[in-house]
């Protein structure tokens, strides 16, 4: 199922037809599940995701890896988390947004979840920021 583009919704036979979701749809909903969870400062990015910030388009999927295999739906999403909050609370806050939003909005069951904090962000008293990280792809 690696190769396929679309995410076929099953219907109990009643309506004849197809509902086919792609793949970026997943990840976008999982990204804006995922950025709205307090604590979260950001979503990993590349080059490109922060030149295209600059000039207002916004890609809600970054940060968000999705992987079908056969009826397991998997994710990987990589997180900078504001400086002083609970890495574990805000870790289990986006799994339970991320399997209830996509449950919700696709029917689709998340199997897995995986959170990846990359790096923590700091505001300085003076209104700057400060990025922590180890992340290899910044």
């Amino acid at each position: 199922m690696a190769d396929q583009k679309y995410v076929t919704l099953h219907d109990d036979g009643r309506v004849n037809g197809n509902v086919e979701i792609s793949h970026q749809v997943i990840e976008i909903l999982l990204g804006i599940a995922t950025s709205q969870v307090e604590g979260v400062y950001e979503m990993r990015g590349t080059i490109s995701n922060r030149i295209n910030s600059l000039f207002g388009r916004m890609n809600h999927g970054k940060g968000v890896d999705v992987a079908f295999e056969d009826d397991n739906v998997t994710a990987d999403v990589f997180v900078y988390l504001e400086y002083g909050v609970s890495i574990p609370k805000v870790s289990l806050e986006i799994q339970r947004s991320a399997i209830e939003q996509l449950k919700f909005m696709t029917d689709i069951n998340l199997s897995q979840i995986n959170v990846h904090v990359v790096g923590l962000i700091a505001k300085k008293p003076n209104g700057d920021v400060e990025r922590v990280t180890t992340d290899k792809k910044e």
